[in-house]
């Protein structure tokens, strides 16, 4: 495809890419990696201590997370001047492609660019109303599982994430061990974790971070459970240390509670040759074959007898769907894909001359054409928003001999 100047916006959460915890951050360095391999002209928008082979933008010199800044998730003034920057910039750029989530949908909504926003986190009864009414900016979801739940958006399609995986240790033998790798909180089970190692007596190490936020729910449910030899918990871990936990583990426990758009940990174990048994919520049967690369299963009953049948899961088949499946090359692809139809439809829409779109406009909200008047005023009005299409919804003017085309940017 032709090679573009892209925009690319991370949150300020973490480090690009993050020094430990941080999969929205992991993904973008991944993403703008491959794509400057492929001669895009990639700007991120990131934090000063972010390492990226793009042109880095920063409006602060370090992630949120290291400054201590309160609401490191809200609305707070550094995350704000970070999409301001990137949207006040945006005639130098083909293209934008937003990771902020609904922190930046106003903001996008008024862009002027071709632009896509990837959805990282969850859709919610509260979030939803926000993205079904301000529906400039395409949605990439990135699980159908995550898709299904907000069927009025205004949906590009879903990619999947993908990592460059292929340095990543391969462990060909197990040791005796349970691993969980994450957030401490209740919507990632952590307590469920912990039920199973019990049961079956087994070592669980939990290598996770732990947010103010939770205190309630550690202090309840899996602080007075630790212990030296069986329940052990190590903090948060960076990438090399996290890998070397995966690769010896019996396997890795994903017990989550809630519906998780993509488990990215999940990803990162297989390539460790680590089989998963995880609950199959949210994205989990898109990411696991089940019986192949782990198990999926409902209850703690089933993940209990999932452990105790782990010896059934061949360690390089989990290495081998991932890195076949989940690769950073894969997901560039598919991006390109879109970006190639966000593209063709803004050239498209420069092909029609005011009146065909005025005709258009006519034919579409049932008055006449020959009955618009000041047609010269209305030359500098916008593109009319009943097309509404250049991000998802198929695009259907008048052409030449009456003929009709469209661009679906769904496939």
């Amino acid at each position: 495809m032709k090679k573009l100047k892209i925009a690319q916006i991370a949150p300020l959460v973490e480090s690009v890419p993050p020094q430990k915890y941080g999969g929205t951050e992991r993904v973008v360095y991944s993403l703008c990696e491959e794509l400057v391999k492929r001669g895009h002209e990639v700007t991120l928008f990131a934090s000063g201590d972010s390492k990226s082979s793009a042109k880095l933008i920063s409006v602060y010199p370090v992630h949120l997370r290291a400054a201590k800044i309160p609401d490191l998730y809200g609305t707070n003034d550094l995350t704000m001047l970070n999409i301001g920057t990137a949207y006040s910039m945006q005639e130098e750029f083909d293209l934008i492609h937003d990771h902020c989530g609904s922190l930046s949908l106003a903001s996008a909504n008024i862009c002027r660019k071709p632009m896509l926003m990837t959805m990282h986190g969850p859709f919610t009864s509260y979030n939803r109303r926000i993205f079904e009414k301000l529906t400039n900016p395409g949605i990439v979801t990135i699980s159908k599982a995550q898709a299904r739940l907000a069927p009025a958006i205004n949906h590009l399609g879903t990619v999947y994430h993908g990592l460059s995986m292929e340095s990543y240790p391969f462990g060909a033998k197990s040791g005796n061990y349970l691993l969980f790798v994450g957030r401490i909180s209740m919507e990632k089970g952590v307590h469920l974790a912990i039920e199973v190692a019990q049961y079956l007596n087994l070592p669980l190490i939990i290598a996770a971070k732990l947010d103010s936020v939770d205190m309630a729910y550690f202090n309840e449910y899996v602080g007075p459970k630790l212990s030296d030899n069986l329940i052990k918990w190590v903090g948060e871990v960076d990438e090399g240390e996290r890998n070397k936990l995966m690769k010896n583990a019996l396997c890795f426990l994903h017990p989550i509670t809630w519906e998780e758009p993509f488990g990215l940990t999940l990803i990162e174990a297989m390539a460790c040759g680590c089989p998963v048994v995880a609950i199959g919520k949210g994205s989990v049967a898109e990411i696991v074959e089940d019986g192949k690369t782990g198990f999926v299963v409902s209850d703690v009953y089933e993940m209990i007898e999932a452990v105790k049948n782990i010896d059934k899961i061949r360690r390089y088949t989990c290495r081998k769907h991932v890195l076949s499946n989940f690769n950073s090359r894969r997901m560039a692809d598919e991006y390109e894909k879109i970006y190639d139809k966000l593209m063709q439809a803004e050239e498209l829409q420069k092909e029609y001359s005011f009146e065909e779109q005025s005709l258009f406009r006519a034919e579409n909200s049932g008055i006449h054409a020959e009955d618009e008047t000041n047609l010269e005023a209305r030359k500098r009005e916008p593109w009319p928003k009943e097309c509404g299409n250049l991000f998802g919804q198929p695009l259907s003017l008048p052409s030449p001999g009456q003929q009709r085309f469209k661009i679906p940017l769904e496939s």
